[in-house]
């Protein structure tokens, strides 16, 4: 499966820059982790498997005030060939996502 992400600081309207980002299997196996570019972004992480996986936000660690310390979504692979992308836009008290492409 390939992985990326895009986080956008909804109040300064802005891509968040420097959020640490983890990536995890159903078991709580860290399969990747890294923060988020000058461009909010993080591309091209390669991992195995289909099944439930979560994207961990540390927005505590980026956000002055928040809150939401970390956002957790969780989804499913049912076909590892495809590449997925979860985008999240940000602010101290809310928060949204979608399955990007």
């Amino acid at each position: 499966m390939s992985f990326s992400t895009h986080v956008l600081d909804a109040v300064a309207g802005r891509p968040a820059a420097g959020v640490r980002v983890r990536l995890e299997d159903a078991g709580g196996r860290v399969l990747a982790e890294g923060r988020t570019d000058g461009d909010g972004r993080i591309k091209g992480w390669d991992t195995a498997g289909a099944g439930v996986h979560r994207v961990v936000f540390d927005t505590a660690g980026y956000l002055a005030e928040t809150f939401y310390p970390e956002v957790v979504i969780a989804f499913t692979v049912t076909d590892p060939a495809q590449h997925h992308h979860v985008p999240l836009l940000l602010s101290p008290y809310a928060y949204s996502t979608y399955r990007g492409s």
